[in-house]
């Protein structure tokens, strides 16, 4: 086996979470809907060009899951650093911007309605 990168990140809750988290990534991130198997939970696959790369689907029963992983963030590599910025500023979401020490690369920082903190990376920082 050998892994070629990362495939999707799956975000989960209820309903008004995947709600907020779909209008979040779609509006401000500027995902596109798309195509999603007719799976028993309801939810959203969003894209980037071609590939589905956040699933969010609503938990509908509580399940008893761990607090206590390591899972930080989830980073994505972007284009229009600019435009970007622009974009979280004018729906008012927070971020912090940082330049990568020796490459040149700018990385924003934000957290999704949810929580989950995303590192978006421009490389040169362009």
């Amino acid at each position: 086996m050998k892994i070629l990168g990362i495939d999707h990140i799956n975000i989960s809750g209820p309903r008004t979470l995947i709600d907020e988290c779909r209008a979040f990534y779609v509006d401000i991130l500027g995902l596109q809907d798309g195509p999603r198997p007719p799976f028993r939970t309801p939810g959203f696959w969003l894209y980037a060009g071609d590939r589905a790369i956040v699933h969010l689907s609503e938990k509908i029963r509580e399940t008893t899951a761990r607090t206590d992983t390591a899972f930080d963030h989830c980073a994505m590599s972007c284009s229009g650093l600019e435009s970007a910025k622009q974009r979280l500023q004018d729906h008012a979401v927070p971020y912090t911007l940082k330049q990568v020490p020796g490459s040149g690369d700018a990385q924003i920082f934000l957290q999704d309605p949810g929580g989950l903190t995303l590192e978006l990376n421009f490389r040169g920082g362009e």
